[in-house]
């Protein structure tokens, strides 16, 4: 078998991702944190609260932990996060602030970093389970690094709409 990508390559191309979405997070008016990007949309994820721009960049902050660990049973964010996200129908007790967001994404930038610098063949094809399936851990990091990248690209289209802020596009993570 042929191995197209490297462990830094992945981290360069990660850690772009991680980049935009702190940038999104750190550009966004006080005055926006709280809407809602889709405020038309009757779905439950918008009566949870989840299309709150706060609460999207939560959400793939959340996730991105999560599947560095490769397993829900045992996942635990770090204080002050709450353990919502698993479940449809929950929601968080507060608004988060920036603050603790950039906090939560720079321990999520780090694990990340560090997860993927180390990650062995092995590891990389470590089957992980999720009730919607199963993947190897190296694939289940590609998806996370999508879906990060997705959120970026909403809170930074949003960013744009509202405040007229553009974004420089993230070639590699910065160091």
């Amino acid at each position: 078998m042929m191995t197209i990508i490297d462990n830094e390559m992945l981290w360069r191309q990660f850690g772009a991702a991680i980049d935009m979405l702190s940038d999104a997070l750190r550009d966004c008016p006080d005055d926006l944190w709280e809407k809602r990007l889709w405020e038309d949309q009757p779905d439950q994820w918008v009566a949870d609260g989840f299309s709150a721009f706060w609460y999207l960049g939560y959400h793939a902050l959340f996730w991105l932990d999560l599947y560095l660990t490769g397993a829900e049973e045992g996942f635990t964010p770090p204080a002050p996060f709450d353990l919502v996200e698993m479940d449809a129908g929950e929601s968080l007790p507060r608004t988060y602030t920036r603050q603790e967001l950039l906090g939560y994404l720079e321990y999520c930038r780090q694990n990340c970093k560090q997860t993927i610098s180390v990650m062995s063949n092995e590891q990389a094809y470590r089957l992980c389970r999720f009730p919607w399936g199963e993947l190897s851990f190296a694939e289940l990091q590609l998806y996370s690094l999508r879906h990060v990248q997705e959120h970026g690209a909403q809170l930074r289209m949003f960013l744009g709409q509202q405040a007229g802020k553009s974004a420089e596009w993230g070639f590699r993570a910065k160091e």
